[in-house]
């Protein structure tokens, strides 16, 4: 019986020993409350210019659906890539501040009401946020008039954790060929 009482205390000490020594590993984690973190808002305001015509077009077409009947420059269901240049002013001249690169779809049915949903990168190559990027992805319906309003829903560099949304303006905009000038002024909440 003392034996028996002596082996059961031995094995639940060995067990105890084990369950409670902490694990070697290389994963971990820290959590750092948010109140640590002085929460910054910046407001942006440029223009990109998404240009389709021409012999070096900053968006193209990728996908096209064969269903369609829809003749205008960005039919429903097509997909574009862009790389669209973002510049200070509406003017072909003025100075490039970054670019948007992504993808948007063609979302509407009605040529009407022309809606995309787009995921867009806004990379700033100059100035103070050179390097650093902030991320939209949103529906945008561009016949809304005269502006409409996307989501703002990350960032990286010195818009880490980014939110906030930008109110989008047509500048330009040539529907036969699909060429548009877009004026942004973006509120971005960061740290």
């Amino acid at each position: 019986m003392e034996r028996s009482r002596f082996i059961f205390g031995l094995a639940f000490t060995i067990l105890l020993t084990i369950v409670t020594t902490p694990s070697h590993c290389k994963y971990h984690s820290k959590t750092v409350p948010v109140d640590r973190l002085k929460e910054k808002v910046t407001e942006l305001h440029f223009y990109l210019f998404d240009i389709l015509s021409g012999t070096k077009p900053s968006a193209v077409e990728i996908a096209r659906p064969k269903v369609t009947t829809d003749k205008s420059a960005t039919p429903f269901g097509s997909l574009y890539a862009f790389d669209d240049p973002l510049r200070e002013g509406p003017e072909t001249n003025s100075s490039i501040v970054g670019n948007a690169k992504g993808l948007y779809l063609s979302a509407s049915q009605d040529p009407a009401n022309f809606t995309i949903v787009m995921y867009a990168d806004f990379g700033f190559t100059t100035g103070k946020f050179k390097g650093s990027s902030f991320g939209v992805f949103s529906r945008n319906p561009v016949a809304e008039s005269p502006e409409r309003e996307v989501a703002v829903v990350g960032g990286r560099g010195k818009f880490r954790l980014a939110r906030g949304f930008a109110r989008v303006k047509t500048h330009y905009f040539n529907a036969t060929n699909g060429d548009a000038i877009l004026e942004y002024k973006a509120t971005i909440i960061h740290y």
